[in-house]
């Protein structure tokens, strides 16, 4: 096998490119648009990978996250939040235009197979990825490999319920997914900014300058962040009692998340002694295309 590894982040509205070499350097990172249909797609990625293995070897490996999962039975993508991309056999068609063979992972299992091989958790058996940004997201990793299920869905955490529900917090609000109490419409970037300044609100920016100024509307909203993160967490504690789980995200960079939900984690898991350290990220806004880049191995 090639000691170059090629991953590509298929994002919303970008395509994203980086080199690796054995030791994780990377060579080379590019960002080009995403032209938003299938066919267009397949061709922009065949030109990123050229450009990529231009810059390493011939046969470099290839490895994608893209913001949905492909269907073991039928290899067709599915979830995907660019609906244009459900439905296709995107993996297989790939390898025709590229005529090698490539790997497909769902965007938060290459962000935590980032941070479980050689970014904040590396040396953890057991880690769960987090994504807290415009949505929820999360993928698990054990000994060093995706965990990915019977239908490929292993570690949707957007798309369970807020646990130890307490009445204020009635009625549940209605999810996209058409459930309702999805951690997605609780945790996520937009949910905490208009806790903040109200409906419309997109950005939390700033929030922890103004709580710390004095502002009580964005103490009050990270307080009731930070208690709610700290069930969801407490829940994977005690489904599949991780050694870490890693933040990633625009929300990760809220410091006081690290200061404080701990202590709330310790309160829900089922345990006398928690021991599950919560991490920042170390790869930041390169942990998609790491991850997908060592879908090969490192």
């Amino acid at each position: 096998m090639s000691d170059y590894r090629l991953g590509i982040d298929v994002g919303g509205t970008k395509l994203e490119i980086a080199a690796l070499d054995s030791k994780g350097e990377i060579l080379l990172r590019h960002r080009v648009a995403n032209p938003g249909n299938y066919d267009d797609l397949l061709l922009a990625l065949r030109d990123l990978v050229q450009q990529g293995r231009a810059h390493t070897a011939p046969d470099a490996t290839v490895g994608l996250g893209i913001p949905g999962a492909i269907d073991s039975r039928t290899l067709r993508v599915k979830n995907a939040n660019a609906t244009w991309l459900n439905g296709q056999t995107f993996g297989k068609d790939l390898e025709q235009v590229l005529g090698c063979p490539v790997k497909v992972e769902n965007d938060a299992n290459c962000f935590a197979l980032s941070e479980a091989v050689d970014g904040a958790a590396a040396g953890r058996n057991v880690v769960f990825g987090v994504i807290l940004g415009s949505g929820v997201g999360g993928g698990f990793v054990i000994n060093g490999q995706p965990l990915t299920g019977l239908h490929h869905i292993a570690g949707e955490w957007g798309h369970i319920p807020l646990p130890w529900v307490r009445e204020d917090e009635f009625p549940m609000p209605a999810c996209f997914c058409g459930n309702s109490g999805c951690l997605e419409r609780f945790l996520c970037g937009p949910a905490l900014a208009e806790a903040w300044k109200g409906p419309g609100t997109r950005s939390a920016d700033g929030i922890e300058e103004a709580a710390a100024a004095g502002d009580e509307t964005a103490r009050r909203a990270l307080d009731t962040y930070v208690d709610r993160l700290g069930r969801a967490c407490a829940l994977v504690i005690n489904m599949v009692d991780p050694d870490a789980i890693v933040l990633g995200g625009g929300v990760s960079n809220l410091e006081t998340l690290y200061e404080r939900v701990p202590a709330v984690m310790k309160k829900y898991a089922i345990t006398p002694d928690c021991r599950t350290e919560l991490l920042k990220n170390r790869h930041g806004d390169s942990s998609g295309v790491r991850g997908a880049a060592w879908l090969w191995g490192k």
